[in-house]
């Protein structure tokens, strides 16, 4: 059995996805690289098969109809055979040193006596033109070089969360918490790192700057124009996230520091969406924004208290143009203060 498994869901990456190849072949024979190609139209297929043949005992390539980015996902947990799982995108890589310091980790972690079920690791924002990339450090909020449970984390600061770039989950967690991302939808990586967290118990966080995560390109999901053109899609996952809380709360509820990381890590999700059809203007964009408190509100009369009340939750609520305006004013100021992107 491989240490690692890492799928990296491919569509249409001929023109980067060496580099991002490149960086994880370091791992050697630990590491099973399975490139999935969702349906590429370029030469994404040719080139996964080039790096199958070069290193047979290391890549395998997996060929697919296009279904999307969790579609890929999916794919990758179902024919993984490493003990640990990790997704990395085609357009990003890792950094060597870093690379070896988890690699090692794991080896040893993997013989103890207790299951590593998630291991955390700092990722850093490769944001096209910027001089100083920003890291994204855990440090004041989790302990580190050690094995905790949730009992033992700190406070996050607001807006700080633990993305698909920071985590790697045991494989057999995420096949057996029956995750299962949603096909030709963005932002599922939401998902990925909410729904299998009442499945983990133990975990590491190690202080090292591994994940490069590339922002710039052209087309990129993470652009806010781009977001609003696919806001339905960030609400079907909103909404996907608040199903998941109402139908699991007496789990989550049971561990309080848990159920307090998800609730804060939904309010951003939502306050996400709020604002960006506060920016889209349009009176359907307004008119979803209340389809969506409404949808939560009958939800989950508990979890809508919680999320409609805190800061952010009123500020989202604002009455009028002037009270939009100050809305979005106020997520800008929240952004630079606390550093979320």
């Amino acid at each position: 059995m491989k240490l690692l498994t890492i799928a990296i869901p491919c569509y249409n990456s001929e023109g980067y996805m060496r580099k991002c190849v490149e960086s994880l072949l370091t791992g050697g024979e630990d590491v099973e690289i399975i490139i999935v190609n969702d349906g590429s139209k370029d030469g994404t297929a040719q080139i996964a098969e080039e790096y199958e043949k070069r290193y047979p005992s290391i890549v395998r390539a997996v060929h697919k109809e296009n279904g999307g980015h969790g579609s890929a996902v999916n794919t990758g947990i179902e024919h993984a055979s490493g003990l640990f799982f990790k997704v990395v995108d085609s357009d990003d890589w890792v950094k060597e040193d870093a690379y070896r310091e988890i690699l090692d980790t794991l080896r040893e972690l993997a013989g103890g006596e207790k299951s590593l079920d998630m291991l955390i690791s700092n990722f850093v924002y490769e944001k096209e033109g910027e001089k100083r990339n920003k890291v994204m450090r855990y440090r004041h909020a989790l302990p580190h070089n050690e094995m905790f449970t949730w009992s033992d984390i700190r406070y996050f600061r607001k807006g700080q969360y633990i993305l698909m770039h920071s985590v790697i989950f045991r494989t057999k967690l995420l096949k057996d918490c029956g995750l299962k991302l949603p096909e030709h939808t963005f932002y599922v990586d939401n998902l990925f790192v909410f729904e299998p967290l009442p499945f983990v118990k133990n975990m590491f966080y190690l202080d090292v700057n591994f994940y490069r995560y590339y922002i710039g390109r052209d087309g990129q999901s993470v652009n806010e124009t781009i977001m609003i053109s696919r806001i339905d899609q960030q609400i079907k996952v909103n909404k996907i996230m608040v199903d998941y809380m109402a139908e699991h709360k007496a789990k989550i509820k049971a561990n309080r520091k848990m159920k307090n990381y998800m609730i804060n890590y939904l309010e951003i999700i939502t306050t996400v969406s709020s604002i960006l059809l506060i920016r889209g203007g349009s009176e359907e964009h307004l008119s979803k924004k209340k389809e969506l408190w409404d949808y939560i509100h009958q939800k989950d009369k508990w979890l809508y208290r919680k999320l409609r009340y805190g800061i952010l939750g009123n500020s989202m609520h604002l009455p009028g143009k002037g009270g939009r305006k100050i809305s979005v004013e106020g997520y800008r100021i929240c952004q630079r203060f606390f550093k979320f992107n």
